[in-house]
């Protein structure tokens, strides 16, 4: 099978277009044949090598944590997904690719009303809003919401679960994505390059931080006594948490066939949309990780594998 894999770290020029061995499944275990994943900034982490002591990988190794497809065979104990089911996954590396292995527990059916690009772009997104705003952050009807870094991809789709659960949305943008952001349902957008969030926003219930540093810091202020601030960037100050008398996390979100069956039934409903931004042919992995690393996509950068 054809895939992308890096044999060192490094920039881009480290993808490599190689032959591997079509993976088996395992007790459990799927087998997707790939039409399309996604660019995620871990993808990048790992090949930079920035992520090899919190992150160790084998090299050759091949990217990509996400895989949209068709189910090509099963392992023994598959009893919820069949051959032949349009599906989307999550996986720790190995979607680069023209097949991928995954437990059929991190595996759910593609929503009904989008195409298999479209279903990779939800995946990543719908997984850790999910995590952030139904476990994490325990989201309510009336319960207000900042969401730093609200028209990236996953931020797009943190607005529109956050809505769906009833809550008050303010987010945070710049350029165009302020307007991206008002269109999937914002109450309030922000413009963190030409506005002070902290003058404009008190006693929210929830911070999702999608930004990290200075923002971060910042963010403290803005959340009522009891509230909590949530990062998927970078651990939050304990002490500061003491200080405002809320909780601070990290939240690294664990993949889960719920978590992507939750998402794909919103989705059906209407209430989510995904963002495609640009779409790449497996050969382009290099070039699609460079427009990401380049900042200020909105929406999901597609590679798209096979049929």
């Amino acid at each position: 099978m054809k895939t992308i894999q890096i044999e060192t770290y490094g920039d881009s020029s480290v993808l490599q277009l190689k032959q591997a061995d079509e993976p088996q499944p395992g007790d459990g275990e799927i087998l997707i044949k790939i039409a399309a994943t996604t660019v995620n900034p871990f993808d990048m982490k790992v090949r930079s090598g920035s992520m090899q002591k919190v992150v160790p990988v084998n090299l050759p190794w091949i990217p990509g944590s996400d895989a949209a497809g068709t189910v090509k065979t099963v392992g023994s104990g598959v009893s919820r997904l069949k051959v032949g089911d349009k599906v989307f996954a999550s996986s720790f590396g190995g979607t680069y690719a023209e097949y991928v292995v995954v437990k059929e527990d991190s595996a759910a059916l593609i929503p009904k009303n989008v195409t298999l690009n479209e279903a990779a772009a939800l995946i990543i997104p719908l997984v850790t809003s999910y995590s952030f705003l139904v476990e994490g952050g325990e989201l309510k009807q009336g319960q207000q919401v900042l969401i730093h870094g609200a028209a990236g991809a996953v931020g797009g789709v943190m607005i529109q679960l956050a809505k769906a659960l009833g809550a008050y949305v303010i987010g945070t943008a710049s350029g165009k994505g302020l307007e991206l952001a008002k269109s999937l349902g914002a109450d309030e957008v922000i413009d963190y390059k030409n506005q002070d969030f902290t003058k404009l926003v008190k006693d929210v219930d929830l911070v999702i931080d999608l930004a990290g540093g200075e923002t971060q810091v910042k963010s403290f202020a803005v959340v009522k006594k009891g509230g909590k601030l949530l990062s998927a960037v970078m651990p939050p100050s304990q002490e500061l948490a003491q200080q405002y008398g809320i909780t601070a996390q990290f939240i690294s979100s664990a993949p889960s066939h719920k978590k992507l069956e939750f998402g794909a039934k919103l989705v059906e409903e209407g209430k989510i949309k995904t963002q495609v931004a640009k779409t790449f042919k497996l050969e382009d992995a290099a070039q699609a990780q460079d427009l990401v690393s380049g900042g200020g996509v909105n929406g999901k950068v597609v590679i798209e594998v096979g049929g």
